[in-house]
């Protein structure tokens, strides 16, 4: 595909303002700022950068626990992000969330959602409803190879298949779910063939390659709005840091972790685009500079928040009964 100066700048800033959102993230968590879990995207920048570029403000998006990327890509503000963090009601969803439920309608995008396969029933549901209703959007969900072991994905992929629904399975393959290799849980490893068993077209993406991802998602994104029902992708990945901050990451040696970040997304695109000529190195300094100030008044947005009233904590809990007379 055609890569002009600015969709390069786009590429590159977005990676790396996900890449350093992540790493300060890290940093406040184990100053105690955020608390909870935290599930980190260092790695996989590429996939949430180039999927959101095919997708419209029309278009629907469900996520993971690891959503802090996607939600970011999707256009929420770093500022609301870090707010609902700290569990201040600035936050994206009033600091009722944290780092695993990020919300936002206005946005169309769906969560973040802590169980594992969660939000491909929900995402079923919302392009059963864009069908039926005759919108033009898509709707589109993210979820890493561990759901497919789940009931929701097989379930989830048959109804899409039967109803022709206007869905997008990102399937974020980062070899390791929470701790197991895909090996050791799966009998067949070839994911697009799972999706082909119930008649969903797709295919297996270098999920390191922010071209390649948006090269891909453009023609799945093209097949579901001609409407030729459901796609799936597997983005083959891999996260630099552990599953969470809880992990002791025993179920992987260090040399693997190594040679996979030889393979950066940022790096690997960074240097591509200087050598094409598409950005100069000028452009890379700008860009982090342009992150840097993003990120520190993110922080400083969520700093100077409010923590929710004791009086209203119950709120959106419970309902007052009505009693009939």
């Amino acid at each position: 595909m055609t890569v002009d100066p600015i969709l390069a700048r786009t590429l590159l800033h977005q990676m790396i303002r996900i890449r350093r959102f992540e790493e300060k993230s890290a940093e406040l968590y184990s100053a105690g700022k955020i608390r909870g879990f935290l599930h980190l995207y260092i790695g996989e920048e590429a996939i949430a950068t180039g999927v959101m570029q095919s997708l419209t403000s029309e278009d629907a998006v469900f996520a993971t626990y690891r959503e802090h990327g996607h939600a970011l890509a999707r256009g929420l503000s770093a500022g609301a992000i870090m707010a609902e963090m700290y569990g201040k009601v600035e936050g994206c969803s009033h600091g009722r969330g944290g780092s695993m439920h990020l919300f936002d309608a206005a946005a169309k995008f769906y969560g973040g959602n802590a169980i594992v396969g969660g939000g491909l029933p929900l995402m079923v549901g919302y392009a059963l409803a864009q069908k039926m209703r005759h919108l033009s959007g898509l709707s589109a969900c993210f979820f890493g190879e561990g759901a497919i072991a789940e009931g929701e994905f097989h379930e989830s992929m048959n109804l899409a298949a039967l109803w022709n629904l206007p869905a997008l399975f990102l399937c974020e393959n980062n070899f390791y779910a929470m701790g197991t290799a895909l090996e050791r849980s799966e009998a067949d490893t070839n994911l697009v063939e799972k999706a082909a068993s119930y008649r969903v077209s797709g295919m297996s993406v270098d999920g390191m390659d922010v071209i390649a991802v948006l090269e891909a998602v453009q023609k799945a994104v093209e097949f579901i709005r001609s409407g030729s029902g459901p796609y799936f992708l597997e983005f083959r990945t891999y996260r630099f840091r552990a599953h969470s901050m809880f992990d002791p990451e025993l179920y992987r040696s260090k040399s693997e972790v190594e040679n996979w970040k030889q393979r950066c997304p940022i790096a690997g695109f960074s240097a591509r685009a200087i050598s094409e000529g598409w950005i100069t190195a000028e452009t890379v300094t700008a860009i982090e500079s342009e992150v840097a100030s993003e990120i520190a008044h993110a922080v400083e947005f969520a700093e100077a928040g409010s923590l929710e009233l004791v009086e209203t904590l119950t709120r959106d809990v419970y309902t007052e009964s009505v009693q009939k007379e």
